[in-house]
């Protein structure tokens, strides 16, 4: 059956697919409102441990109202180790700050940032969940490999040579002819995988904007007064997707009963772009 292409039916389709991306997006979006009204209300305790208790309080609500999956939840907890490991490395080489002061602190890192890495797994948990993603001609070994061989760079650049630039060719590369399958209003699309990461790591630069200037933390430059995260950070944003991605890839792929535990999967190309039957 032909699907419509008059401009109501793609103005439909693009509604419900910002609907589900902002679905996609609830813990983010959840812990941003937290953060900015932990900016105006009066707290009985200091700011960044306000945070903590409300990362906690967020999570547990979540996998009550049964938002999240007890699966996900404790990706996002893996996510919130991964993140502090990040943390406690970064803030002791000063790539930055947290500038309030707090009880919960572990080497100069409030234990409420960990949640910032776990809001970005939640987002690939959920949406992998809810748009139905699947992948074609994924290599997770080698995609997994060089996903290693960024997070360690984000600590080595510090003494040896940053060989970012090198990792982003080369996962463009490992990714090249990897698409991502998502269904909107019963319609399967696909995307290039290294575009969603290119995507997921714009908004995400955007969404760190928004966090600096509600003080959830500081880069060097914006001690005395606020200024734009550099744009440098869009393209480590992109590189770090990729980390998390992997992480919540092996664990889908692992429960999903159409993987076949080879490097490359192939489906029948005609379902792409036609409505489900």
């Amino acid at each position: 059956m032909p699907l419509p292409r008059n401009p109501r039916w793609k103005l439909a389709q693009l509604v419900r697919f910002a609907w589900l991306e902002a679905r996609a997006c609830a813990f983010a979006v959840a812990l941003f409102v937290g953060l900015a009204l932990s900016a105006v209300v009066p707290l009985p305790i200091p700011r960044y441990d306000a945070l903590l208790c409300y990362g906690i309080v967020l999570t547990a609500a979540f996998w009550l109202l049964r938002l999240e999956t007890g699966r996900e939840v404790l990706g996002v907890l893996g996510f919130h180790v991964v993140g502090l490991v990040f943390e406690l490395f970064k803030v002791r080489a000063g790539s930055w700050s947290y500038p309030e002061p707090a009880w919960s602190v572990v080497a100069g890192v409030p234990l409420y940032s960990g949640f910032m890495y776990a809001a970005v797994g939640s987002y690939v948990a959920r949406a992998w969940r809810l748009l139905d993603l699947d992948l074609v001609r994924y290599r997770p070994v080698a995609t997994g490999v060089l996903a290693t061989l960024v997070y360690v760079n984000f600590f080595t650049h510090h003494w040896l040579p940053d060989v970012r630039f090198l990792l982003m060719a080369a996962m463009v590369a490992v990714t090249w002819r990897t698409w991502v399958l998502f269904t909107v209003g019963g319609v399967r699309y696909r995307m290039p995988l290294a575009l969603s990461f290119v995507l997921i790591g714009f908004f995400l630069w955007i969404a760190e904007n928004a966090f600096t200037i509600l003080g959830a933390f500081r880069y060097p430059h914006q001690i005395d007064a606020w200024a734009m995260v550099h744009p440098s950070k869009f393209g480590a944003w992109a590189l770090l997707v990729t980390v998390s991605f992997v992480l919540v890839a092996t664990w889908k792929l692992r429960n999903d009963p159409r993987a076949e535990g080879s490097d490359t999967r192939s489906y029948d190309w005609p379902h792409v772009n036609t409505p489900h039957t």
